[in-house]
């Protein structure tokens, strides 16, 4: 479970406003036309209002908003699109030439590192300095409310030493483990099975986003919106929860905050629809909230019902933990699972590796019945971190610093501004990886054939220093042992697999714009059909 907000910009979604026919004058009454001019003018006032407080915020910061350098002029005319896909590529490239690695945004008031030393003093040595902010608690504030990836001081640590009790305990990782054999072996392998019949094409991306909400809704709440059934159907709670989502992140592309908080004052265009979605998540968390203490929770297993042992009085505080936690759970999931995929659908040969491996280990027709077993396969750890590291689940991740301060690099950081360390970026340097660094190589995570993690501030996919990914470990188990019960049973191929970097689509996690598809085959009947054919370099 790794969360945090990657800050994209896109001025088509400044102005988004709710669609409006006005009917001809001749064919409308007098009180549909009144009702029509009220609308009309309320929202005339709404935008005057916006574009006032827009220039009094610019004239508040004419150094950033008068900004006239090549980099700033190239974001804000998004000339870089002319040569490159995603943004995360453009930062990579300015990351990449700049001779300290750090770079300055200046009309976002954002300096944006890829310095392994910067890096460690944001999230260790100075941490104190460069909190998630106020800015960012408020963009989530609505939908994640005060939940652990929101906040920051003391309502953080109670939270974090809270969850980390909870997700060491060798019991509710054992719980977690059989919520996803059990939705592997249901629903996940026979809807595979399905699609190897009927010969369709599958967005491995959309299964992958059922499975993890599924399976975390499960692990969370105790409930279970079946989005993996055969039939692919989306739940009232999934479909509000995925909009409260990418309407949230829409937030972080406003021009200035200004924007959508004028929205939400006057409830129009994407914030009456994110507060829309918000109490359909609200009502349901109430519900279930309310079923747990009528009905024991001393007993349950799940998430919520450990934490209401600790949280006796508070709902609303409840639902925020495990709102946040089935957040990060899902995304972050979903997302390392599709680029793990994708990556392993061009490099056929760390495919066999891994089915070598676990035959080795487990058996050739045995299945994995513990999750300590799978930290007997080294080669299969070196191949999900290997893949998080050329495309990590979360691209960039922002804090705010509190008093004016110094990088190791030397960058001098203002007081209020923010400061985004790029895990996609790090990847991508020769300076910390190599100059194979674009390269997909699990052989560089392994000494003698066992698996040796990195230091945390080269790679912080999970973060690192004190805010370091609390479900790292549940995670992974769940990212591996999906991809280890699938490899084993069928033979995924890209439909498309000559094109390059993925497109990404703005939002909280890395997704894949056009989704992931691909063609299934059941291994068992290739061998029947063809015994020729060698499964193990395919």
């Amino acid at each position: 479970m790794f969360f945090t907000l990657s800050f994209h910009y896109s001025l088509s979604y400044a102005f988004s406003v709710p669609s409006m026919e006005l009917q001809p004058l001749a064919t409308t009454s007098p009180l549909q036309f009144f009702n029509n001019h009220v609308y009309f003018t309320s929202l005339l006032f709404t935008l005057t209002i916006l574009l006032l407080l827009i220039a009094i915020a610019r004239v508040s910061n004419q150094k950033s908003i008068l900004c006239s350098c090549e980099t700033c002029e190239a974001y804000l005319t998004s000339s870089w699109s002319q040569h490159f896909h995603n943004l995360c590529d453009w930062y990579t490239h300015l990351l990449q030439t700049s001779p300290t690695k750090t770079i300055h945004i200046h009309v976002l008031r954002n300096t944006i590192t890829a310095n392994v030393e910067n890096v460690e003093y944001i999230l260790k040595t100075r941490f104190d300095n460069f909190p998630k902010g106020k800015p960012f608690s408020a963009i989530l504030g609505d939908f994640l409310g005060k939940g652990i990836f929101n906040v920051d001081g003391d309502t953080w640590r109670f939270q974090k030493k809270m969850a980390t009790f909870e997700l060491n305990n060798h019991c509710i990782n054992s719980f977690a483990f059989e919520i996803v054999k059990s939705e592997i072996h249901n629903r996940l392998v026979p809807l595979l099975h399905a699609s190897t019949r009927n010969g369709v094409v599958l967005d491995l991306q959309d299964v992958f986003r059922r499975f993890s909400f599924d399976s975390i809704c499960r692990f969370s709440f105790g409930l279970d919106p079946k989005c993996l059934e055969r039939s692919l159907p989306m739940s009232e709670f999934a479909i509000c929860f995925d909009l409260a989502s990418k309407l949230s992140a829409e937030r972080a592309m406003a021009v200035s905050p200004y924007v959508w908080k004028v929205k939400r004052f006057f409830n129009v265009g994407s914030e009456k629809r994110l507060r829309e979605a918000v109490i359909v998540i609200n009502m349901l968390a109430k519900e279930v909230i309310k079923q747990r203490r009528e009905m024991g929770f001393s007993e349950k297993k799940d998430l919520l019902s450990r934490f209401m042992s600790t949280v006796h009085d508070d709902d609303k505080y409840l639902r925020d933990i495990v709102v946040s936690f089935l957040l990060a759970g899902r995304d972050t999931v979903a997302s390392a699972l599709t680029s793990f995929f994708y990556l392993l659908g061009k490099h056929p040969e760390v495919e066999s590796e891994i089915r070598v491996e676990a035959d080795r280990v487990i058996g050739p027709h045995e299945d994995l019945t513990s999750f300590e077993v799978l930290k007997q396969l080294h080669y299969l750890q070196a191949a999900t971190h290997e893949s998080m590291r050329l495309f990590p689940p979360i691209q960039f991740d922002s804090k705010f610093c509190l008093e004016e301060d110094v990088l190791p690099d030397g960058t001098k950081v203002e007081s209020g501004t923010r400061v985004t360390y790029h895990p996609y970026a790090m990847g991508r340097l020769e300076e910390i990886w190599g100059g194979d660094c674009l390269e997909f190589r699990p052989q560089r995570w392994l000494k003698d054939g066992v698996f040796h993690p990195e230091n945390p501030f080269k790679y912080p996919v999970f973060q690192a220093g004190l805010r370091v990914c609390v479900g790292k470990e549940m995670a992974l188990m769940e990212l591996k042992t999906v991809a280890l019960s699938l490899l084993r049973k069928f033979h995924i191929q890209l439909v498309e697999p000559s094109f390059g970097n993925p497109r990404f689509s703005p939002g909280l996690t890395a997704t894949f714009s056009f989704g992931l598809p691909v063609k299934v085959r059941e291994r068992g009947l290739e061998q029947q059909l063809n015994p020729l054919i060698d499964l193990s370099s395919s």
